[in-house]
């Protein structure tokens, strides 16, 4: 508590002592307050309280198997339309052959999200989980966002239950948390009207808890979004996790502008304070989520070592071939190694261990 400056951060910390809930007024005095260090001190106290000294990693591969999308949102410097210079859409054997790559390297986990294509079938993506799982059934597959399973549905003609059940017997272990972007209906007018609404990313999720997927959360902050639309985001999602607890992590995500349709609307980043601000109140609004991640790619890697000390208590993984911030403009590597995971951790004074997709671990002394 010697920590805090600021007045109003003692109510607050009062309430997480007592072990109460905070509001959604608690979540605007922590995107407001200038006392960063005190807002530091509070989340670093229940980052600990739930993960110790531990910062989690993954040795994951990224494949993004088509940049091809119908819907084109303007904050998207990924996607591209069919015959647009740069689209691509991989086949099967590609797919396979991306994996193949790093199989032999100790990946855990495919991630697998790509653009919604007009023409690709329903077995298309059965048929890709089916050849990785039988290939390499040591590997965990999380992939598609909820979006992504909007569209298939729609294409197969099947309710989400039906296809989320097809592609778990397929051979999906878990939905990544993107497509989230931010809740709120200003922002998905202005920025992705034709994504698909909060509502429904929601009960995607939903369906899929109850079908026993875990899945992550993610919100993409830093372009038009307002302090209150961005805690009305998190109200929201700690409201569906009290209800089928099939969260695992949340992860803020810092939008990079250069290459998408907002490029010269908005600031071309956040700044530092901002971003561990995000992190900070995401760690202290999400009590019931178990981790936060803090998504390297994103953030750099010296501010990505900050964060661990702000509420993040996952560094994600070595993310081979991450593209989709990399097409915005993001300046950080394309992959890290397990060494230099390690090292940036244990930099960071944390305790490296190694995850797998649904968190069962390895501590590395």
């Amino acid at each position: 508590m010697l920590a805090i400056i600021d007045p109003n951060l003692r109510p607050i910390a009062d309430k997480l002592i007592a072990g109460q809930r905070l509001s959604a007024e608690d979540g605007l005095t922590l995107l407001c307050t200038r006392d960063l260090l005190g807002l530091g001190s509070l989340a670093n106290v229940v980052r600990e309280r739930l993960n110790g000294d531990h910062a989690y990693y993954i040795v994951n591969r990224h494949i993004n198997h088509t940049n091809i999308c119908r819907n084109r949102c303007r904050f998207c410097a990924f996607s591209r339309s069919e015959g647009e210079p740069g689209a691509y859409a991989l086949s099967i054997e590609e797919v396979l052959r991306k994996a193949e790559e790093t199989a032999e390297d100790g990946v855990s986990e495919f991630h697998i999200v790509g653009g919604l294509h007009p023409t690709l079938s329903f077995a298309y993506y059965l048929t890709m989980l089916r050849r990785l799982k039988e290939r390499f059934p040591q590997v965990h597959l999380q992939a598609f966002t909820a979006v992504e399973v909007d569209h298939l549905a729609r294409i197969a003609g099947l309710s989400i239950r039906e296809c989320l059940e097809q592609l778990r017997d397929a051979g999906l272990g878990s939905l990544p948390g993107g497509g989230a972007e931010v809740f709120a209906p200003r922002v998905r007018r202005e920025l992705c009207p034709e994504k698909l609404s909060a509502d429904g990313w929601l009960e995607i999720m939903r369906t899929a808890h109850q079908l026993g997927l875990k899945s992550n959360a993610t919100i993409l902050y830093g372009h038009v979004e307002t302090d209150e639309e961005l805690v009305d985001h998190l109200l929201r999602l700690r409201k569906l996790q009290d209800e089928t607890g099939g969260f695992q992590a949340f992860i803020p995500l810092l939008f990079h502008p250069r290459h998408t349709g907002l490029e010269g609307e908005v600031p071309e980043t956040t700044t530092a304070r901002r971003d561990l601000q995000v992190m900070a109140a995401s760690r202290l609004m999400l009590d019931n989520f178990p981790h936060v991640k803090v998504f390297w790619i994103m953030l750099g890697l010296k501010l990505a070592q900050v964060a661990l000390s702000f509420g993040g208590d996952d560094l994600d993984g070595t993310v081979i071939e991450e593209r989709i911030t990399h097409s915005a403009g993001a300046e950080t590597p394309e992959c890290l190694s397990e060494e230099e995971l390690l090292r940036l951790i244990r930099e960071a004074g944390r305790l490296p261990v190694k995850r797998d997709t649904l968190y069962a671990t390895q501590v590395i002394s």
